[in-house]
Formats: structure tokens, C-alpha cells, sequence
């Protein structure tokens, strides 16, 4: 008997209290995964039923733990609607429909990179900080489905409730409303998902979270030009897109990647930010140019697009971050602080945010 096989017969013991059958029969078992001793799968069921669910959900789960070789099982309860689905199948072969906005929400923005480890979500949890500062109504959507880290950024636990099975009520901090795959799965745990399912979550996070009237809605990208980039894009009336890189030449080679998508896309560049520009000694104040210095503002030029802010590269934005509150809300004065600062300002003058 395969591993597989064992994860079905264990989710077969468990009842689907509303058909009388096993969940397995009842057909309420979807996307399930088994890598070595990974589990994964869904349970979906009709939003009516949500509340009546979760015990299933749970016994599910625990019973797949139980399972010799297992060390990881990922259970999540969806509800969808039964007059809309969603759409599993690859985006080619869905019937194409033009951009939609998102009700209550006046613009989109998404923040990009070509790669990671630029500081692309530094910059967005920063940004959406700033700009609640400002009085903006402000959403954050962390959409990097593999690598979801505005939850500790913005020190965001628990789960989001769905008081209908319909619609998901966002979290909020520092003046924020947001949202996160990692609100969902368990935070140790990775996210093994295709294309499509990807491109599911996505559009059930844009649309079925309750995001209420907002000025912006921030959409932190996952580094490259995939899927999630091109349903975004596709599906919402994206206004526009910052670009984050370091200024050395290899993140800048993959950031030009990032902005050619976009005018494929036919997504505005509101303009590009350098992240880690500069690194000042707390000690000696000695300035260095760790990572170089001006290939982001030479690119901008090029593209004829601003160049939106300089962050340094400081220990206390990292630190800030770590600890769940950006260091735009830790220590406002301080000069990195400052620096996302002026990006929100800016943004709110043209317009933008």
C-alpha cells in the first residue's frame, strides 16, 4: 500500500456529517499532496456548512497525524460559493475576462522584485505603515504564497474568521488592514501548490477577504514574473507597480525582468526604490557602499520612471521588522524611518496612494 493509499483509507474513517458519507466519497477531499512525510490537502464544503466542518477538519487532521511517517499534515476547511466555484483549471483554457477592481478598494499598488531577498517586503510592510500614518486607509495583501512574512512583520497571529463561509474578515495592526496566505497555513509549514492553485488563492484572497473602503491596497508580490504576477494583473485594475532592488547589477538584471512584465501587462511603473543603498557605521559613522550605489537610480533614468527612495541598509529596520512592528512605527524620527516616510508622502501627492 502506497502512502497515499494510507492517507485516503485514514480520511475515509472520517464522516461528512451532512451526506452521511465518508469525506473521501462525499467528494469534499481536494488538492491532496503526499511528499514523504508532507500532507496536504483541502476540504471543501458549502459556505452554509463552515461551522458544522471545522470538528471534520479537525478529525481529519489528527487522524492523518496519527499516520506512521507523517511529521507535517496542512488541513485547510474552503468554502466557496455555489454559484461560483472557483476555477481550477489552468488560466489557457478559462474563458478570459478583462480586469475587474476590487469593490471599496480605490487603487491597487502592487510592490515587485525580480529576486529575492531584496527587501521587498521590508518595503511594504514600511510603506503600508507610512501611509496609515499619513491617514491613509491602507491594505496589505501579502501575496508571496511560498514565503509569507508580513504576518511577523506586522506581529499579526491567529486565524482569520469567515462569519458566513463566504467572505474572510482581514486582520489588522499599526493602523492597517491586511491579509496573508501565512495567516492560514501553519507557519512552519511550506506551501506546495501548482499554477492553478495559486492563481485560486490569489483571486480568493482579493476577493472574498472583506476589505472594506480603502485609499490603497498594497499587494506584496513574490519575487519574479509567474503566476501570481499575471492573474493580478490579469484579473484586478492593477494602477501601478514599485519596483524594489539592491543596486547591485545581478538584482538589477532580474528587476528589469520585472518591470518588462509589467509593460507586457500594460501596468504603470510608478517608479523604482533602492533597498540597502547605503550602510552607516553606528560606531564610527563611516559611510559604505555595501551592495554599490547609484545602478537603481541609473536604471530609473533609463526607464524615465522616479526613483522613489534610498533605504540604508540599518540593522534596525531588520530588527523592527523581526519584532512585528516596522520601524516606521518603532522609531519614526530615525533616518530609515524617514526614508519610507517621504516615499508615502510622495505617493499620496501624485496621487498614488
Amino acid at each position: 500500500m502506497t502512502a497515499r493509499d494510507s492517507v485516503l483509507d485514514a480520511l475515509k474513517a472520517v464522516v461528512d456529517p451532512v451526506s452521511g458519507q465518508d469525506i473521501v466519497a462525499a467528494g469534499l477531499v481536494r488538492a491532496l499532496s503526499v511528499e514523504g512525510g508532507a500532507v496536504r490537502f483541502v476540504i471543501e464544503v458549502d459556505p452554509a456548512q463552515a461551522q458544522t466542518m471545522e470538528p471534520v477538519r479537525a478529525e481529519a487532521e489528527a487522524r492523518i497525524k496519527a499516520l506512521g511517517g507523517v511529521d507535517q499534515v496542512s488541513a485547510m476547511l474552503t468554502a466557496h460559493s455555489a454559484k461560483a466555484p472557483p476555477d481550477l483549471k489552468p488560466a489557457a483554457k478559462a474563458a478570459p475576462a478583462g480586469p475587474q477592481p476590487v469593490p471599496g478598494v480605490a487603487r491597487i499598488v502592487a510592490i515587485a522584485s525580480g529576486k529575492g531577498g531584496v527587501g521587498k517586503s521590508t518595503v511594504s510592510a514600511n510603506l503600508a505603515c507610512a501611509l496609515a500614518a499619513a491617514g491613509r486607509r491602507v491594505g496589505l495583501l501579502d501575496a508571496d504564497v511560498y514565503g509569507p512574512s508580513q504576518p511577523r512583520m506586522m506581529g499579526v497571529t491567529g486565524r482569520p474568521a469567515s462569519p458566513d463561509g463566504k467572505t474572510i474578515l482581514p486582520m489588522h495592526n499599526h493602523g492597517v488592514t491586511m491579509m496573508s496566505i501565512g495567516l492560514i497555513a501553519e507557519e512552519d509549514q511550506a506551501v506546495v501548490w501548482r499554477g492553478p492553485m495559486l492563481m485560486s488563492a490569489l483571486q480568493q484572497l482579493m476577493s472574498q477577504v472583506q476589505w472594506g473602503e480603502l485609499d490603497v491596497l498594497l499587494v506584496d508580490l513574490p519575487p519574479g514574473t509567474g503566476d501570481v504576477q499575471m492573474t493580478l494583473t490579469q484579473k484586478y485594475v492593477v494602477d501601478g507597480a514599485i519596483v524594489v532592488s539592491t543596486p547591485q547589477d545581478v538584482a538589477l538584471l532580474d528587476a528589469r525582468k520585472g518591470i518588462s512584465m509589467f509593460k507586457q501587462m500594460k501596468t504603470p511603473i510608478l517608479g523604482l526604490v533602492e533597498n540597502m543603498s547605503t550602510h552607516v557605521c553606528s560606531n564610527c559613522g563611516h559611510e559604505e557602499h555595501v551592495f554599490g550605489h547609484g545602478g537603481v537610480a541609473t536604471e530609473a533614468q533609463a526607464l524615465g520612471v522616479p526613483l522613489l527612495a534610498e533605504v540604508p541598509l540599518h540593522i534596525g529596520i531588520r530588527l523592527a521588522g523581526d519584532l512585528g512592528a516596522p520601524i516606521v512605527v518603532t522609531d519614526p524620527q530615525s533616518a530609515q524611518a524617514q526614508a519610507f516616510q517621504v516615499l508615502a508622502r510622495d505617493l499620496v501627492a501624485r496621487g498614488q496612494a
